[in-house]
């Protein structure tokens, strides 16, 4: 939390880029009600207000951010819809939302320059409210799901449909400084990645919308259709950008969503085995996914003997380990006293541990694709390893959502690829502070929900019913 504050401060003493196509910063439309809120109407939205924490909360925003007694609190909160505010905007009623699991570092507070009254959410659908005069293609009404990134669709990676690379939607300047260059902004990913108001929220503003925004086909309820925001994406960028093909023995560090859909879309590659591997309060995830793929091993890691590592019993399950890793899990959790100490005194921002496994566990000349999410530093590095073997270590990014929407929509159309397998819950935004409690202790066999608003559309048939967090 010291450093995210710490990072706040200098983003604003050394100013942001000059890059920025589009308005950024306007993470509530409460911190300027007369330039960012619609002085007509009012919406519920999930605001970030510290870690961990979170409980239903009464008060109305606007409030003062920087001073809120508040300290520690998730809340949901009533502030001004979003109005339009360039000519190529949308605003989007959303008609169905979720919570993803890198959600979850936003939550810990493990991603920086996230401030008070942020609201939160990167993947949602919905069906369009108001447009800009100059929005292309799109008409008032018209069923959408967005893509989790900001995209300008004329930049050097736009044209390569590289989305989630835009050259133009993200002014951070420590991210620049950081990385070596620059990312897209984000839906509701706070200050880091441009701070735009995210989608778990009633209305949301979607910038060059014309880009960002896929037409939904009647055939693809929003149940389906919302996954295409970020999950399906991310799973599939996942296993083609790693290269997993035919004959391959895959094993996939995570049961979650990415993991378990990351291993549908290994068989569709051809793999000919595919190993997951959890355990904790996270193990019967595992026998969810093998209840959807029968196929699937399962490796715990917490049922393994003393003197079993996660390695040595990948190298018995297959000679010389799997060919390709693919990490679905991300940089925050650490096993190790040592490497929690670290994370807790900022002496790195991702353990090392996972990737680790990986590295020793493949074959040599073996692949490794990481596509949790990794912040910045990680320490203990096996190097070594990576090289002498000739490891292909690959950072997969954040997935080019514009690069896959359309071919994956099509995967669902015609039945090669079912976001139900998934699908556990359904729930209201009103409730979405208690959901978040609950997802992040991965209790009540939560694996992803479906959030409703008064907006949204009964229940597709085969979803999940409407299930109540709250007396």
């Amino acid at each position: 939390m010291a450093m995210s504050q710490a990072a706040n401060l200098l983003e604003k003493a050394l100013g942001h880029g000059d890059n920025a196509v589009t308005e950024q910063n306007m993470t509530n439309p409460s911190r300027d009600r007369a330039k960012y809120g619609d002085p007509s109407e009012t919406m519920k939205a999930l605001a970030w207000m510290g870690k961990n924490d979170v409980q239903m909360s009464p008060f109305s925003v606007p409030f003062d951010l920087p001073s809120m007694p508040h300290a520690n609190i998730m809340s949901l909160v009533e502030c001004p819809k979003p109005k339009i505010l360039e000519d190529r905007d949308v605003i989007l009623k959303v008609t169905g939302s979720t919570i993803c699991g890198s959600d979850l570092h936003l939550y810990h507070g493990a991603v920086v320059e996230l401030q008070k009254g942020d609201i939160l959410g990167h993947e949602f659908c919905g069906k369009i409210d108001s447009m800009g005069p100059g929005v292309k293609d799109l008409e008032v009404g018209q069923r959408v799901v967005a893509s989790f990134q900001i995209a300008c669709g004329e930049c050097m990676y736009c044209k390569k449909k590289l989305s989630s690379q835009c050259e133009r939607t993200n002014s951070n300047t420590i991210e620049n400084a950081m990385y070596g260059g620059r990312t897209a902004g984000m839906f509701g990913y706070s200050h880091f990645t441009g701070g735009f108001a995210g989608g778990q929220a009633e209305y949301v503003r979607v910038p060059y919308a014309d880009v960002n925004l896929l037409k939904l086909p009647d055939d693809v309820p929003d149940e389906k259709g919302l996954y295409l925001s970020d999950v399906l994406a991310t799973s599939w960028n996942c296993v083609v950008d790693t290269g997993v093909k035919e004959g391959d023995v895959v094993a996939i560090w995570g049961a979650g969503p990415i993991g378990e859909m990351c291993a549908e879309m290994s068989f569709t590659n051809g793999a000919s085995r595919v190993i997951m591997i959890d355990g904790g309060n996270g193990a019967w995830r595992l026998d969810f996914c093998k209840e959807k793929m029968p196929k699937l091993e399962l490796l715990n890691y917490t049922d393994l003997p003393s003197g079993t590592s996660v390695t040595s019993r990948l190298k018995e399950m297959e000679h010389g380990g799997p060919d390709v890793a693919l990490e679905c899990v991300a940089g925050e959790y650490a096993k190790s006293w040592a490497h929690r100490f670290e994370l807790m005194t900022g002496a790195e921002t991702d353990t090392s541990e996972i990737v680790n496994e990986m590295i020793t566990s493949v074959k040599n000349y073996g692949r490794c694709g990481i596509t949790g999410v990794y912040v910045g530093f990680t320490n203990h590095f096996n190097i070594g390893s990576l090289m002498e073997r000739g490891i292909r270590l690959i950072g997969n990014g954040q997935a080019p959502v514009h690069l896959y929407w359309e071919q994956l929509l099509q995967m669902i159309r015609e039945g090669k690829t079912d976001p139900y397998k998934m699908l556990t819950h359904r729930c209201k935004v009103e409730e979405m502070d208690e959901v978040y409690k609950i997802f992040n202790e991965r209790g009540d066999r939560m694996q992803k929900i479906f959030v409703q608003t008064r907006f949204s559309d009964p229940p597709a048939p085969g979803s999940p019913a409407l299930k109540t967090f709250k007396s």
